[in-house]
């Protein structure tokens, strides 16, 4: 039988993670359960009364799906029960991706106040979570401590009885992704004779072969862990993952596929591999998917450890290139918030593999993503060319890397100090001839170093949620990044407060 009292001197609040809901869901040696049952049969419930407060509405109607986690089915019991005794009406769509589950609300058919999508993305089978949209979009970071305060006060509709209904809103989904490409093209199977593998991870993204691919006319020969399975036994589903790239890259080659698709576990991001095995991530994927758009003299939002060469190559293009702070919901609001200004700003888009296009609603969608470029594939085909053909003047580094500074058990006030150092190192920079403190900066400390001093540049911030300072690296010259990470440490080891055995262990 439920019992909600089971987390009662947990504190919610700590479950906050930027604009999400997320906890460990599954107990083990190392961390008890966070993301308890109480806990979701709470925030649940707060969620519906804020929803009410802001929709003025006494009768509200919601949608639930998850992914492939061993934990779903427990928070979706705790989810329904809490959600049907604030007298909810409940649609579950059962497995299926984040960005369905927005797409849903935009579906007039529905009628639905808001959704919830089960979901922990790409962190470990152990740890699950709560995404929250209404038909605006996805909620704020404000508004989830505002709902998870809510929680911890066991505030809550009471009375009535909602009703729970099922349904299959996949294939719908998959259908409008179908036509995109088709109505693109101007050809039901623009993908005929192309082989197209995916790699999901044994995550959400499985469906992209059968109910996408194929119907495109496209050979899925060769795609690998389609299957569910919350244990993610092959590898984590993760475009940033080296391990998963290296998974698809293999499958690739061994398959003589045209092109490899690797999904995260919820579908929101993704990443790709092209028919010699070169990966088209990070800094090539926004620079390929930039080069798909028809707007001109467009301003491009990006996270802020985009490269140089990025840079250069949409500038060329007539693009303004914004590095704004890291965290896609961060890059997403400020395309959305240039847009209401009269800012030309189509695309937002993070190294991460989030991306958003203002015509879709500004949902980072990764199976939307993939499908925008596989209509530039079509298109390229017709030509005899490539799709990486396309970024064919994208200047990349020779070495990139990336130091995770953390800071010790006994710092009280991680944030402060970190701003200390990062104030104290531009400082110092603008006193060095041989760098250049970037004018354009929207967090932490970004400095191009000239060839004697590493010939690349590197940027210091605060991690996002952690108390960490990432600090990126990216060089044109080999031993660049040693030389730069050297300049770092001189300075870094004056403050105790900093764990700098990464530092040590890269600069040797």
């Amino acid at each position: 039988m439920y019992n909600k009292d089971t987390m009662s001197n947990l504190t919610y609040r700590n479950l906050k993670s930027g604009t999400d809901v997320r906890g460990y869901a599954v107990a083990s040696r190392e961390h008890e359960v966070t993301l308890t049952s109480s806990a979701v049969y709470d925030i649940t419930g707060a969620f519906l009364k804020w929803l009410s407060a802001k929709s003025g509405k006494t009768k509200l109607k919601i949608a639930v799906g998850h992914d492939v986690r061993i934990s779903c089915p427990t928070i979706l019991f705790s989810l329904k029960h809490s959600a049907l005794n604030s007298g909810a009406d409940v649609m579950c769509c059962g497995l299926c991706s984040t960005p369905s589950m927005f797409m849903l609300l935009k579906d007039g058919g529905y009628d639905l106040d808001a959704s919830i999508m089960i979901t922990a993305s790409h962190l470990p089978y152990d740890r699950n979570g709560l995404k929250f949209f209404t038909p605006e979009g996805g909620l704020e970071g404000d508004d989830i401590s505002e709902i998870l305060s809510m929680a911890e006060n066991r505030e809550r509709i009471e009375g009535g009885k909602g009703t729970f209904t099922e349904i299959s809103y996949l294939d719908r989904y998959c259908d409008g992704l179908v036509s995109l490409v088709r109505g693109a093209c101007g050809s039901d199977t623009p993908l005929k004779g192309k082989r197209i593998i995916v790699d999901a991870g044994n995550g959400a993204g499985g469906f992209f072969t059968d109910k996408v691919l194929k119907p495109l006319g496209a050979d899925t020969t060769g795609s690998q862990f389609l299957e569910p399975d919350g244990y993610f036994p092959n590898h984590i589903p993760n475009p940033e993952d080296k391990e998963a790239i290296l998974s698809l890259k293999r499958a690739v080659l061994a398959s003589g596929a045209n092109l490899g698709i690797i999904f995260d576990t919820d579908v929101d991001r993704a990443g790709l591999v092209d028919s010699e095995g070169n990966e088209l991530n990070r800094n090539r994927l926004i620079a390929l998917t930039a080069a798909t758009l028809d707007d001109k003299e467009a301003s491009i939002v990006t996270d802020s450890v985009t490269s140089d060469g990025l840079a250069k190559f949409l500038k060329e293009r007539g693009y303004r290139h914004i590095r704004f702070k890291r965290g896609y919901k961060h890059v997403i609001d400020e395309a959305v918030r240039r847009n209401k200004l009269g800012e030309n700003c189509p695309l937002a888009m993070e190294t991460s593999g989030h991306a958003a296009f203002r015509d879709n609603y500004f949902l980072d969608d990764g199976a939307y993503l993939v499908c925008r470029l596989l209509i530039a594939m079509a298109k390229q085909a017709k030509k005899g060319e490539k799709l990486i053909s396309l970024i064919s003047t994208l200047e990349t580094p020779e070495e990139e890397d990336e130091i995770r500074l953390k800071f010790s058990a006994a710092s009280v006030n991680f944030r402060t100090e970190g701003q200390r150092v990062i104030d104290e190192i531009t400082h110092f920079a603008r006193k060095d001839s041989h760098i250049t403190v970037a004018p354009d900066n929207y967090e932490g400390v970004r400095l191009s170093f000239d060839e004697a001093s590493g010939d690349g540049w590197a940027l210091l911030r605060m991690s996002v949620h952690d108390p960490v300072m990432p600090l990126n690296f990216e060089s044109r010259v080999k031993g660049g990044n040693v030389r730069m990470a050297k300049y770092f440490y001189s300075i870094l080891r004056k403050y105790p407060f900093l764990d700098l055995t990464a530092i040590e262990k890269f600069i040797g």
